[in-house]
């Protein structure tokens, strides 16, 4: 069972549910882009059951207020939304887990507030977002933003209604490694009932997101080595054999995760563990008995490199 949670934020609140006795050693699950906390919802449930698991909805998503008018997101406005939780939590120092953007936002968590975080756990994540290398595709990227949030004021639109079917569908339409039972998990908490139908709650304005990591756009390999020996021997990577950075699927823009990947492999292979199970982006709510055993074994480990 879990019960829901409310952390009041200037422009709202934060949303979250929770699993676990209160005493239980504090586990922080960030959830990726478009998607909510109901996406631990199948993995907690086989987790050692005396850590007190608390999954947030970022700002946007699932049922956490959207930002201010005029307002778009920055990657930063996510790792905020953690700070904000932590602090409301009371909590010194805690685990995180994240999958897809959620691990970005827990590596940059980590990287900024070090002596917070005790393990690092990425679920097809490698801890980083970045913008493409190419200028002309940085200044597309940048003016789309501007000339979408700015179109997006100007029509107002009252959010689309769906049939329960037809908004399942739409789900995994633009997300093919989602199976009907996961997307179905999602839109308990993604969207909202209505007398016309299903309205997705997410705000429109995050899917300009992805387009704003001037936070990241600077780093090098060289940086992001440095960045995680910060957080070394505390680091577990899961990454699908079907799922989004796997090397032979990465084209020239994300050439950089290769790299990254890579340094990974061999400078830090002492202090990071990287693992690769089967399953697509998803596995960890469409299998979750895939990865849970890894976990479990990564958190209740005592010694300073939680190996396997």
């Amino acid at each position: 069972m879990f019960s829901e949670l409310k952390f009041p934020v200037p422009w709202g609140h934060v949303a979250a549910k929770a699993w676990g006795p209160l005493e239980g050693h504090p586990v922080l699950c960030l959830h990726g882009w478009l998607d909510n906390a109901n996406t631990f919802d199948k993995l907690i449930p086989l987790l050692p059951k005396d850590y007190y698991y608390v999954a947030m909805d970022f700002s946007g998503h699932g049922l956490s207020s959207h930002r201010p008018a005029g307002s778009p997101y920055y990657f930063l406005d996510y790792v905020s939304d953690v700070r904000r939780v932590a602090a409301a939590l009371q909590w010194r120092r805690f685990t995180v887990m994240g999958h897809s953007m959620g691990g970005s936002v827990g590596g940059m968590f980590c990287f900024l507030y070090p002596e917070m975080v005790d393990k690092l756990i990425l679920l097809e994540s490698l801890g980083f977002l970045l913008a493409p290398e190419d200028t002309e595709a940085w200044l597309k990227s940048k003016r789309m933003v501007i000339d979408t949030l700015l179109s997006l004021e100007a029509k107002q639109q009252a959010p689309k209604a769906r049939s329960p079917e037809a908004a399942l569908h739409r789900l995994l339409e633009a997300n093919g490694h989602l199976t009907a039972e996961g997307g179905a998990i999602l839109l308990q908490r993604g969207a909202t009932e209505t007398p016309a139908g299903l309205v997705y709650n997410r705000d429109m304005r995050v899917h300009m997101s992805l387009h704003l990591q001037e936070t990241q756009e600077s780093f090098t390999v060289e940086r992001c080595v440095n960045l995680l020996q910060k957080i070394q021997d505390r680091v577990l990577i899961i990454l699908a054999q079907d799922g989004l950075l796997i090397p032979h699927k990465l084209d020239s823009r994300t050439q950089f995760m290769k790299t990254l990947r890579e340094a990974f492999e061999s400078t830090l292979k002492e202090h990071i563990q990287l693992v690769e199970v089967p399953g697509s982006h998803f596995v960890h709510l469409n299998e979750p008995e895939v990865v849970s055993g890894i976990i479990s074994k990564f958190l209740t480990a005592q010694n300073a490199r939680a190996r396997l």
